[in-house]
């Protein structure tokens, strides 16, 4: 990548980041998937579908916070997180 098309990925970045509704051009630039895997994650047919909108039938957009959510879910707890989730219910329900 040469520097004027990394100038401009990071300039269409910056601009994903600051809107509230993506393109699908946007929504590919802010996550990094690839073209037909977005379109594939678009579709009605997709079994964990990114929710989307297509006002006339055509240009999809899909709305940042949602699409945030959609690509935090399923989050996979530290080894951490869990020790501490343990200790506390361990606590918690301790008998006198």
């Amino acid at each position: 990548m040469d520097i004027l098309q990394k100038l401009d990925h990071l300039e269409k970045l910056i601009i994903s980041t600051q809107k509230r509704v993506l393109t699908f051009s946007e929504a590919l630039t802010y996550t990094g998937y690839s073209e037909n895997t977005l379109y594939k994650l678009t579709s009605p047919k997709a079994e964990n579908r990114i929710p989307n909108s297509k006002p006339n039938g055509k240009k999809i957009f899909i709305e940042r916070e949602i699409l945030e959510t959609w690509l935090l879910r399923n989050q996979e707890k530290s080894l951490q997180q869990i020790e501490q989730e343990a200790l506390n219910y361990t606590l918690k329900n301790k008998k006198a």
